[in-house]
């Protein structure tokens, strides 16, 4: 079993409660996102085995993190919303040197490339536009509330692992980010089944189409990721604080993000 999995696990598993955060893109961060689609895909073949010692571990980090950071990720994003995100910001925009100079770019990139890139860039920036709130969480559950919330849990599934695009964004989209968040922090077990079953049905789904693209096309799929990636920080970027105090700390939370990126960047792709 791979254990510094677990934290790995716990960082995805906080970045896909929030809002414009993506857990693909914070596997990208970590320097595992092929071995993370490959692994999913391997599940069902004859070295299961490995595959499984790689996601267990992340799996129990990525729960552990859904239940025990999900209400100090609300906690902050309530009081400290822009701060919060600014050092998102500053992750996510520190791992693109990594991104660029672990499919060098410089050398591989050509314009069919650079279009693409621009693509995902623009795919994910349209996020902007579906901004949206939704009301409290639905209490009167019925057939066709679990077969909304198991949807809900396929589709976001599906953003969760493209870097870029925000499972729980799709999930304020939908209308069913405050039921799934209470159901969690309540215990609710059968909204936790059943979009659970959701979650991991449209992993399995959409690992399948990135790995076919990662092993038939690994150049022009690394271009659109780095295009989500870039993509994403639009979408995620809060604007700035009324107060001077307050932009000062968005500041500093963006320096502590390029220098966990930085840190980890060191650690995970050497």
């Amino acid at each position: 079993m791979e254990w510094r999995n677990i934290f790995r696990g716990l960082l995805m598993g906080a970045s896909d409660v929030i809002p414009g955060v993506s857990g693909g893109t914070i596997a990208v961060v970590l320097g595992i996102y092929e071995r993370l689609i490959a692994a999913i895909n391997g599940i069902f073949s004859r070295d299961y085995k490995k595959h499984l010692s790689f996601l267990i571990p992340l799996g129990i980090g990525m729960v552990l993190a859904a239940f025990a950071l999900a209400n100090l990720i609300e906690w902050l994003f309530e009081h400290y919303p822009q701060q919060t995100q600014f050092a998102f910001l500053g992750l996510i925009i520190g791992v693109l040197p990594f991104l660029f100079h672990k499919s060098q770019a410089n050398k591989t990139f050509k314009l069919q490339h650079v279009v693409l890139l621009l693509i995902g860039a623009g795919l994910v920036s349209l996020m902007l536009f579906f901004r949206t709130s939704e009301g409290d969480a639905v209490t009167d559950l019925t057939m066709s509330t679990y077969l909304w919330l198991f949807g809900s849990g396929f589709l976001a599934s599906t953003a969760m692992i493209l870097p870029g695009i925000s499972g729980s964004f799709l999930l304020l989209i939908m209308g069913s980010f405050s039921t799934i968040m209470t159901a969690v922090s309540d215990l609710d077990l059968p909204i936790i089944l059943v979009t659970g079953t959701g979650i991991l049905l449209g992993l399995i789904f959409m690992s399948k189409i990135i790995n076919y693209f990662l092993n038939n096309f690994p150049i022009m799929t690394y271009a659109f990721v780095i295009g989500m990636v870039i993509g994403s920080i639009f979408v995620i970027f809060p604007g700035w604080t009324s107060s001077m105090l307050g932009n000062v700390m968005c500041g500093v939370m963006f320096f502590v993000g390029l220098l966990a990126a930085f840190l980890l960047g060191k650690i995970e792709y050497r």
